[in-house]
Order: structure tokens, then sequence, then C-alpha cells
């Protein structure tokens, strides 16, 4: 089973979370268009939203993907692949 997590933009409505980058840093996009694709870091003092171009967005899903196949997390490499071509293509 699969979790999903969606966040309240103040301007933006609904967003969906595309995947985990860092500890603190989640890519996330709109809901229903997803073409506008968002940065979010999470810190002890608040959330903060940086917006990010489409191209962005799949460069750093991308680098997230490679970082898993190095590592060798194959489970969640396959569920990040799926999510990608759900998104991109």
């Amino acid at each position: 089973m699969s979790s999903e997590t969606y966040l309240n933009h103040p301007t933006f409505g609904l967003l969906y979370r595309v995947c985990l980058l860092e500890d603190s840093q989640e890519l996330f996009t709109t809901l229903y268009a997803q073409r506008l694709f968002f940065l979010v870091n999470t810190s002890p003092t608040g959330i903060t939203f940086e917006p990010i171009t489409r191209s962005d967005g799949r460069l750093m899903l991308e680098n997230r993907l490679r970082m898993l196949r190095r590592n060798g997390q194959m489970e969640e490499y396959t569920q990040l692949q799926a999510i990608h071509k759900r998104t991109f293509q």
C-alpha cells in the first residue's frame, strides 16, 4: 500500500507529493494539472514553497532515481519510476 501526501498551498490549493528528495526536501505538484511544481522545505520554523519549472522537477526526480539505483534500493526505485512515467510522460 502506498501512502499519498497532500499539502494545501495558500494560492494554488491542494498539492500532491511526487517524491521525497532529501530529509527535509520534497517535490510537490498541483493535484490536477501537474504543470506547476514546488520544492517544499520543512524546518522547525515552518514550511517554505519554492516554485520550480517542470523541467527542474523532472531533473530532480531523475536525480533521485539515479541515487536509489546506485544505493540498490530497487523497491523504492521501481515505485518512483512508475511515478516518473505517470507524471512526465
